[in-house]
């Protein structure tokens, strides 16, 4: 479809193996240089750390967001700590594999694994027609607990969930099975879903989705849809809807078409 061609930016998880790839060059020059001055081998932990701290700074100063820092400074240690546990390579595999079906192609869509929680459904909840039956899609429905919920309680309306993650889909699907709920589980990118078809979208992203999420919903909601979104503002877009669902200081915000 067309919205695969929305312009993105280099994604921070490639800038960030970059990064890396740099503050190890820079490490490998300042300990060799060290160790040409004072003749003493560096232990590989200084090293670890110090390029980590490198990785650290050069993150910070490329825009990166904050929560980058932390972990590009503990990287090559934990890489350290983890060759020193001399572990089966059989269990990087099983971590490797389970990571990427909980969160697949995030290091491509910038957007994380973000589970809502009761309040925010029952808020939402609130923001739903009660007069006739809706069409509801929760883009990147995670676990599907928004969903079920929804779906349990307006038995009426369809209910639709799209994850892209394999994991989180099936434990939807299973979920919803158990539950004998009519809420419905799709596996695949929101960009391929037609907007057109339901009354309500909700997300919650990241907010770098935002943007090519607005130039969407703008193209292919019908007039009178709403576009929720938990969290997350559209930059520059003033929203007609502004609720604060908890008292975690997120706000769940909502534009009509």
């Amino acid at each position: 479809m067309q919205y695969r061609n929305f312009p993105l930016s280099p994604t921070p998880a490639l800038r960030a193996l970059a990064i890396q790839g740099v503050s190890f060059v820079l490490a490998l020059v300042v300990i060799s240089a060290g160790e040409l001055v004072w003749g003493d081998k560096t232990p590989l932990l200084l090293w670890a750390l110090l390029q980590g701290a490198s990785a650290a700074a050069l993150s910070r100063l490329s825009g990166l967001a904050s929560w980058w820092v932390p972990i590009q400074l503990l990287f090559p240690a934990a890489l350290l700590g983890a060759q020193e546990l001399d572990l089966p390579p059989v269990f990087f595999l099983c971590l490797f594999v389970f990571f990427l079906a909980l969160y697949w192609t995030t290091f491509r869509t910038q957007v994380p694994f973000y589970p809502s929680g009761r309040v925010t459904w029952a808020a939402i909840a609130e923001l739903l027609p009660a007069e006739r039956p809706i069409r509801f899609v929760d883009i990147g429905s995670g676990l599907g607990g928004l969903v079920l919920h929804l779906s349990e309680r307006r038995p009426e309306s369809r209910f639709v969930g799209v994850e892209l993650a394999p994991l989180p889909w099936l434990l939807s699907c299973v979920r919803a099975f158990l539950a004998r709920s009519r809420a419905r589980f799709i596996r695949g990118d929101y960009l391929d879903l037609d907007f057109a078809e339901y009354d309500i979208v909700f997300a919650f992203l990241s907010p770098a989705a935002m943007p090519a999420l607005w130039r969407k919903a703008c193209t292919q909601m019908p007039k009178g849809a709403l576009l929720l979104s938990y969290e997350f503002p559209i930059p520059g877009v003033e929203p007609d809807i502004v609720l604060p669902p908890d008292n975690r200081g997120a706000m769940l915000f909502g534009w009509r078409m």
